[in-house]
């Protein structure tokens, strides 16, 4: 009888350390919190761009229809671009040690667990301010300012920027049929993709920011 009592503790806590590590948020993962900058760009000015990438309510309500269909799908979705980036030498030589030219495992292993938020807060469409404070922090990573810093990684010093936009086709592309595998009908796939191609676009246009001399982005 101890013996089973003590089974049935031991499977207890073995399963609520999982659940802690599954809700536990990635390393450098600081959405909503006082580690970030305030964006220098506003929300008001957010609004103008959004008007000018005819971006409306009718893209929040597809994006959001996304997330259920995605957030069971991300790792899967995940080993798809990983495998883009993988096959693309001048994309995984970001992602590259400095000193022996090789991909760095660790370093991508992060980058993927804040990818796989990425998905999910995109689909959540919450263009506040923290949302808007985290696009900044984004570019900033990806610029010379933080670039390694959340991840200590021996890598080069800046992602060019060209690439960054660039990638808005290859995500969104290769996304479209994940949003068609849980029945939803055509129309409402291609709005979702349009809703996707729209906020991608946006969030890189976000992300160039830094790379910008004051006053000219």
């Amino acid at each position: 009888m101890k013996r089973i009592y003590f089974l049935i503790i031991t499977a207890l806590i073995i399963t609520l350390q999982t659940q802690a590590q599954d809700t536990k948020a990635p390393h450098g993962y600081t959405y909503g919190t006082k580690e970030i900058a305030k964006s220098p760009f506003t929300l008001d000015d957010l609004q103008l761009l959004e008007q000018s990438m005819l971006f409306n309510d009718e893209d929040v309500k597809y994006l959001r229809m996304s997330h259920d269909i995605l957030a069971g799908q991300t790792d899967q979705i995940l080993d798809v671009w990983y495998g883009f980036v993988g096959s693309t030498p001048q994309l995984v030589y970001f992602f590259g040690n400095k000193s022996t030219g090789k991909p760095d495992g660790e370093y991508l292993a992060k980058v993927r667990a804040r990818f796989k938020m990425w998905i999910l807060q995109t689909a959540e469409a919450k263009y506040d301010q923290d949302w808007l404070n985290y696009q900044y922090e984004i570019g900033l990573r990806h610029y010379s300012a933080k670039k390694n810093k959340t991840d200590q990684a021996n890598s080069v010093p800046i992602i060019n920027y060209r690439y960054i936009p660039a990638l808005t086709i290859p995500v969104v592309t290769t996304l479209k049929p994940f949003l068609a595998k849980t029945g939803a009908s055509s129309a409402d796939v291609e709005k979702m993709s349009n809703a996707w191609l729209k906020s991608v676009l946006l969030q890189s246009i976000l992300w160039g920011q830094p790379y910008m001399k004051k006053g000219e982005f």
